[in-house]
This record gives structure tokens, sequence and C-alpha cells, in this order.
């Protein structure tokens, strides 16, 4: 059976008197060598989100965590700056978006064992077979995860694509050392804005299944 995702709907217009610049930041701006307090002004545990979107996630996260810092990637710029505005909007300075490739951020940026969480939801399947070489959770991106989490660190990868849930399990289990797949049971939402992203918010209003996971890394003894 074929199956297609619904278009992305039009965002709303940012504020332009909104200042963006703690955070909204460009490839370039991002720290070489690696130094989070130019992002965050302090050292804290790190999670990444891999495609921010809207910026659900890092509003709530970053809401709910004041003592964890939280980096969103987002290759699209119109949605790295919404998401910057909603970050911005409710005086978040635990979270930054930066306009990037993922996997070239992960690559280029983010060292060993710097990142407490990843989390990886719904990304775009590149249904047509082509195109699937161009799907986030490829090899190396995947051994780029397991090497820049910690010891005990943690990876959530959600999808709404059976196929793509089944693939990137595999590439996890060839590719990386980490533990896992472990289970993670469903909630019921206690409002209509009580998901992770608006992907999910989407595909459970439709009653359709969302696919999770979560691997972490063991834990090294030294």
């Amino acid at each position: 059976m074929l199956y297609f995702r619904m278009g992305r709907r039009a965002l709303r217009k940012i504020d332009p008197s909104l200042d963006l610049s703690r955070h909204l930041k460009t490839f370039d701006q991002l720290p070489r060598p690696w130094r989070p307090e130019v992002l965050f002004g302090r050292r804290a545990p790190l999670e990444v989100e891999i495609g921010s979107g809207k910026g659900l996630f890092l509003r709530t996260a970053a809401a709910a965590r004041p003592d964890r810092d939280f980096l969103g990637i987002e290759i699209a710029g119109r949605y790295a700056r919404f998401a910057a505005a909603g970050l911005a909007r409710r005086g978040l300075t635990n979270a930054v978006v930066v306009i990037a490739d993922a996997v070239q951020a992960m690559e280029e940026i983010l060292p060993d064992r710097s990142v407490a969480a990843i989390h990886v939801y719904f990304p775009d399947p590149w249904w047509k077979r082509r195109q699937k070489k161009r799907r986030v959770m490829r090899e190396s991106f995947v051994r780029d995860i397991a090497r820049a989490l910690e010891s005990g660190g943690v990876l959530h990868f959600w999808t709404d694509v059976e196929e793509y849930f089944h693939t990137a399990i595999g590439l996890f289990r060839e590719a990386s050392e980490l533990e896992g797949p472990l289970d993670v049971p469903e909630k019921p939402a206690l409002d209509h804005m009580d998901y992770r992203t608006h992907f999910e918010r989407r595909t459970r209003l439709r009653g359709e299944p969302v696919y999770r996971a979560l691997f972490r890394k063991q834990s090294q003894s030294v």
C-alpha cells in the first residue's frame, strides 16, 4: 500500500521586532572546537534534536528541563527561524536552533562523548528507492550518534513509517554497540498539544501508528 504524508502547513508570520540572535545560529557560527558555553553561556548536559521543524519539542523540553541545554538542528531556514522565534518569545535561554545539515553537523562539530541525549523524531522517509540514500539514518550517521553520546546517553528514534523503523533498527544493530531497541510505551495526551512534535500530533489524531525505540550507550568502566 502506498502511503504519503500530508504536506506541511504554512507557518505563521514571525514578529519582525523579535530578536532571534540568541536563539538562531548558522552552521558557520557554531564554535570550533566545540564549546557549548559559547552558545548557552554555561556547561550543562546537552541534548540534540535532529530536524526540529516548528520547534514544539525544543520549547517543551527546554521549559521542562532548565538544568539541561538543547541544540536543535534544522536544515530548512524558515522552519529554523520559526522554532527560534518560539524560544525567543518564551525567553528560553537553554535552547538554540542551528540552520545546518544534521549529518555534517554531527560529523564535524560534536566531539566524542559530548551529548547526553539525541532525539530523532519523524525524519523525512525519502520514499523512492533512488532517494533512500538521502535518509538521515545511514551508517555514517549511526556511527556518529554512537560516538557523540556520552556513557549512559540515549537516542530517541520515532517514525510513522514502519519500513524506515525496521531499517534503522537494523543499522543500529550492525553499525553500533548501542543497547536496544528498548520499547517506548505510548502515553495518552493530556491536552491538544501534549505531543513531542507536530508530526506526532497529526499522526496520532489520524489514528495511525507511531513506531518508537530507545537506544542507550552502555556505561564504560574507567
